[in-house]
């Protein structure tokens, strides 16, 4: 059984009664959310293009890689490519899909689908009335050495500037 308790136009938030794997019954609150897509730009020369955002419920500026919400029957992909220009002024001749993350299972459902971003040219950047951010471009190394220090501490963003520098590692 399902009951809603709010429904917004980023989440859902409903108390589900579930039978457990043990045999418990148990309420559980549970976000419903549409799922994101968020790309790693990798320029050619092996400059990561990230964004310095002011999120509310961070308290303030983080580090992050371009992402956003899927629209209704969006697919991840899309969206990706969507959020690459929208936010940094970028548009990618390829992509690659490098994990699709759960952000946190135990109480959401969102995924969010990361991808690597190549072959980058200049497009236009329309940011949301809502995003204020800045654009910043650092070399892959450095933004390693940002999550090592305590700087970038996105998840989203730690996995795929991880996955990408891990790939660059073996190439």
């Amino acid at each position: 059984m399902t009951r809603n308790i709010y429904s917004g136009k980023v989440i859902t938030l409903n108390v589900d009664t579930v039978q457990l794997p043990n045999g418990v019954t148990v309420d559980l609150e549970t976000i419903r959310h549409p799922g994101a897509a968020a790309v790693v730009p990798v320029k050619d020369d092996g400059t990561v293009v990230l964004i310095r955002q002011f999120r509310h419920a961070a308290g303030g500026f983080i580090y992050e890689i371009p992402a956003g919400k899927l629209a209704p029957g969006e697919e991840p992909l899309r969206c990706a490519a969507r959020e690459l220009e929208e936010e940094v002024g970028y548009r990618a001749s390829s992509f690659e899909l490098i994990s699709s993350i759960f952000t946190a299972p135990g109480f959401a459902d969102e995924v969010i689908h990361v991808y690597r971003a190549t072959g980058l040219t200049k497009g236009r950047q329309q940011l949301d009335r809502d995003e204020v951010l800045d654009v910043i471009e650092m070399p892959l190394p450095e933004a390693i050495t940002k999550i090592e220090d305590g700087t970038i501490r996105d998840a989203k963003t730690i996995v795929g500037l991880q996955a990408v520098y891990i790939q660059a590692q073996r190439r």
